[in-house]
């Protein structure tokens, strides 16, 4: 088949095989392209579609851009499931296998000096929410019923609704630093990331912590169980764990597009 080369992911050379129903992006079944001590997962793409013109408008497209997402992380996570992957950024393509094999003899040092760090391991990410409907006194109480008697009262009511809204979002931090401190000394590594927008994320509440944590494989099970104890540890705080993933947040590669 012809057309550009789709790198997903830089790996160790590993025996075992993907799943036989895998398809990658465009459809096309990944395979591997080994160069010296490294294996590159690699699929077809349409020129068409991936030159720097054309992912210029495919970008603006929002139902090609998932399932191109999709397709893309369908393929890590099969890598995660046998192996220790490398992912790289989605979109990485080059010319041929030959610019797949001079980027990976270029990169091979710093390649495999990450790999071996992340060797075993994967990543989890937790999230804690301060949920919408938290106490609308801030304290799991509810607010007086009915209209306010009064400017005066009004007043009050508003006043006491952003103190408690303070102290409530404070004793989240305070959670949610307790519980980041707790996660990270169970980790080789730890990431905080922005918090994130929730018209973006679509998840409800505010988003109070986002953190990736890189845990050992045979220690995954325990890290799991320290989650699911804090999870009612304080009302009207949400925490989610999603996992496991491969460890993009610890990958420390942003490679460049190979010339298409």
């Amino acid at each position: 088949m012809t057309g550009l080369r789709y790198v997903y992911a830089v790996c160790r050379p590993f025996g075992a095989a993907l799943q036989s129903q895998l398809t990658g992006v465009a459809g096309d079944p990944p395979r591997t392209l080994r160069h010296r001590g490294l294996v590159a997962v690699v699929s077809h793409v349409p020129e068409a579609d991936f030159t720097e013109e054309s992912l210029k408008e495919r970008l603006e497209d929002l139902d090609w851009l998932a399932a191109t997402a999709r397709a893309h992380q369908q393929v890590i996570d099969a890598l995660t499931a046998v192996t220790t992957p490398l992912p790289l950024r989605m979109a990485t393509v080059f010319r041929d296998d030959s610019g797949v094999r001079v980027m990976m003899e270029e990169r091979e040092g710093d390649f495999l000096r990450t790999l071996d760090r992340l060797d075993g391991r994967v990543e989890w990410g937790v999230k804690v929410y301060l949920e919408e409907s938290a106490g609308q006194d801030g304290r799991g109480g509810r607010e007086p019923a009915g209209k306010p008697a009064s400017g005066r009262e009004y007043l009050l009511r508003r006043r006491a609704r952003t103190r408690a809204g303070e102290e409530l979002w404070q004793r989240a931090e305070e959670f949610a630093g307790r519980l980041h401190g707790t996660l990270a000394d169970r980790a080789d590594d730890a990431r905080l990331h922005a918090p994130q927008n929730p018209a973006l994320s679509g998840a409800t509440g505010r988003n109070v912590l986002n953190a990736a944590y890189l845990v050992r494989r045979d220690l995954s099970e325990e890290f799991v169980e320290l989650v699911d104890r804090t999870k009612d540890d304080v009302p009207g705080i949400r925490v989610e764990l999603t996992g496991p993933w491969a460890a993009y947040s610890f990958a420390g590669e942003n490679p460049e597009e190979g010339a298409a």
